[in-house]
């Protein structure tokens, strides 16, 4: 018999987490997240999300088997922003069965609605800011760092179940070596027109990290506030993405635009840490994960553009295509093969078609979805 039950946080978690392990084990695209990660960002109190909004997770059964997933996310700070009372579903997962799926989105409408919510918004585990949408097309690759992954059959649970289209994301793909150079070879001129208005680019200082990541923080918040479903950032969730992500920073792409010691702009890519994740069964960093992690980082040859943005009244001056040059002129040097911008709205047509003069393919889309309720 089918059920679908709310998790209990230390008797359940385990199994919510390693739920995708079982579904997906012969797929070889699938990627495990890491499980200490997911078990942080889970948990009240490690992750500070759960300082000012509500997560629920639910299971589904057949017997005594686990065959779905969901979270009911109400994210109080999107709502105060936005001016709205969205609630999300997150870290779905189900075998492909419309009743399985049916009775979890169930689960996660009854709780949001509970909450508040008078439209349910998904997948996003938890927001705009962490991963989003899910996957329509491209299920010939893995995901890169950071994207999310499913079966093809998800698109067929959910418009059963009556959700439909908000908006889709997209992802280019640029092979390293058959781009546009034009940013690289008007490189030093283009930071040579900037340097007469007082805009300096340069790398990240990894050494003065902190005070860099609150300058990136209050950057962020400005440059993209008003994208569709932005949420800003606290402070401790800057933080707490600002801690993980230097694990895996390489300064050379992380570039600013600074003015008067202020940033006014910034390019993040970050090396495709999937292509070990791949590796590591189950997503255990112990007894072996461990040693993957820290001795296959330099085989890494795959980045994600993760985000590219410039203060309004600094834009169509240059940085861009200056940051976009050091991303190229770096590449040239390192090992890096291919590297994905994503994800992109499809409405932002200005960014996409810059994409594409680089020679960008757009070769994966996901989407969000919503329903009233």
């Amino acid at each position: 018999m089918k059920q679908v039950l709310r998790a209990d946080l230390k008797k359940d978690l385990k199994h919510f987490i390693d739920f995708p392990h079982d579904l997906y084990k012969d797929d070889p695209n699938y990627v495990p997240e890491l499980f200490i990660a997911q078990q942080d960002m889970l948990t009240p109190g490690k992750h500070p999300f759960h300082e000012h909004s509500t997560v629920d997770l639910f299971l589904a059964y057949d017997g005594g088997k686990v065959i779905g997933r969901v979270a009911a996310i109400m994210n109080n700070n999107h709502n105060k922003f936005n001016g709205t009372t969205d609630g999300f579903f997150g870290f779905f997962d189900c075998i492909n069965d419309q009743e399985t799926a049916n009775m979890l989105l169930d689960a996660a409408k009854a709780r949001i609605r509970e909450l508040g919510a008078t439209n349910m918004i998904g997948p996003a585990s938890f927001s705009s800011n962490d991963v989003l949408g899910y996957l329509i097309e491209g299920f010939d690759r893995p995901p890169v760092a950071m994207m999310p992954y499913n079966a093809p059959y998800y698109n067929t649970l959910f418009e059963n179940y009556g959700l439909s289209k908000k908006i889709d994301l997209l992802a280019y793909e640029i092979t390293i070596g058959e781009q546009n150079d034009k940013a690289f070879r008007m490189l030093d001129l283009l930071e040579t027109r900037l340097q007469r208005s007082g805009i300096t680019i340069r790398k990240i200082n990894l050494k003065n990290f902190k005070e860099e990541a609150a300058k990136l923080r209050e950057l962020y918040n400005t440059a993209w506030d008003k994208n569709l479903g932005f949420v800003p950032m606290t402070p401790a969730e800057f933080d707490y993405l600002a801690k993980d992500l230097k694990m895996i920073l390489d300064a050379d792409y992380c570039q600013v635009a600074e003015k008067d010691g202020k940033f006014v702009g910034f390019g993040l890519a970050i090396p495709d840490i999937n292509q070990i994740l791949k590796t590591i069964k189950r997503g255990r960093l112990l007894p072996t994960g461990i040693f993957k992690l820290l001795l296959n980082k330099k085989k890494i040859n795959g980045l994600r553009v993760l985000c590219l943005g410039v203060n309004e009244g600094y834009r169509k001056l240059g940085i861009e295509a200056c940051i976009y040059g050091h991303f190229i002129k770096n590449s040239k040097k390192g090992n890096m093969k291919t590297a994905e911008c994503s994800w992109m709205l499809e409405t932002n047509y200005v960014m996409n078609h810059a994409i594409e003069q680089l020679n960008g393919r757009l070769y994966k889309k996901y989407r969000v979805l919503e329903q009233a309720i």
